[in-house]
């Protein structure tokens, strides 16, 4: 029973880290669930008491965090950095949040928010960086992946100025545009292959241009599903916050692994 029990978790969730094979319908679900879970705890447990305003200032204050976890993870793919769970997908994740909730609770204590936060982030990132950088092979995909970003994001501005939605929606908007932009890059001209199992069946049959109708699909369904399921504003725009991570940690770790793998 153990045997098989260990069997299963290798070959869903351990070896997906390593092998690069991606996501499958085990550890997709398990991942949401704790995505959902963990959104919930850190807003009642973690926010609410220290504080701490959701706004536009927490955006900014957590983005440095997110930037430094998604090129770490980038760095691995490139061969800077060693493999290790905790700078892997997802345990990345867990690495970003254990770092920046000292640092919130710090500013919270002293009053300073969110200057500490932002430092500690900004720190970290600097020196991922500074690696990204001394290790990049071509910025070719970085400015194809700009270039579609700034075009997907002409219709987005002009949507906002005639139908108003939430101001804070339009980052978790943004940021995944830019992860979109990224991906497009990457599949489309460079080969790499959807690791998530539902877009990688979509793509397959329509093409990588097919994320754009998708994933503005999504968010629109999402938005408004929130307005329905979490009456508090605050609770909700944290759901925000918490959507632009998921979208811009890629958006960034993408083209980062592209510049490190691709020259010329």
């Amino acid at each position: 029973m153990l045997e098989s029990l260990w069997n299963f978790i290798n070959q869903y969730f351990w070896e997906p880290m390593f092998t690069r094979s991606g996501y499958n319908a085990y550890n997709t679900f398990v991942y949401a669930f704790l995505f959902g879970f963990g959104v919930v705890c850190s807003y009642r447990y973690i926010i609410k008491p220290l504080k701490i305003k959701v706004d536009e200032k927490l955006f900014w204050a957590v983005t440095p965090m997110v930037i430094f976890g998604a090129t770490a993870r980038a760095l691995v793919d490139g061969g800077v950095l060693p493999e290790n769970p905790w700078i892997l997908t997802p345990g990345i994740f867990f690495t970003a949040f254990f770092l920046i909730v000292p640092a919130l609770a710090v500013d919270a204590k002293l009053k300073t928010y969110p200057r500490i936060t932002v430092t500690w982030g900004l720190v970290l990132a600097l020196g991922v960086n500074y690696l990204l950088v001394t290790n990049v092979k071509s910025w070719r995909p970085y400015e194809l992946t700009l270039l579609h970003t700034f075009v997907s994001w002409i219709p987005v501005f002009v949507i906002y100025k005639y139908r108003s939605f939430d101001r804070l929606y339009l980052y978790p908007i943004l940021a995944h545009l830019y992860d979109m932009g990224s991906t497009v890059v990457a599949i489309h001209f460079y080969g790499y292959r959807e690791v998530h199992w539902l877009e990688n069946i979509l793509v397959g049959h329509f093409g990588a241009y097919f994320y754009y109708p998708w994933i503005a699909f999504i968010l629109v369904i999402v938005y408004y599903g929130l307005q329905k399921l979490v009456p508090d504003e605050e609770e909700r725009r944290f759901w925000y916050l918490a959507i632009y991570i998921l979208g811009l940690g890629p958006a960034i770790r993408d083209p980062a692994q592209m510049v490190l793998q691709i020259a010329g």
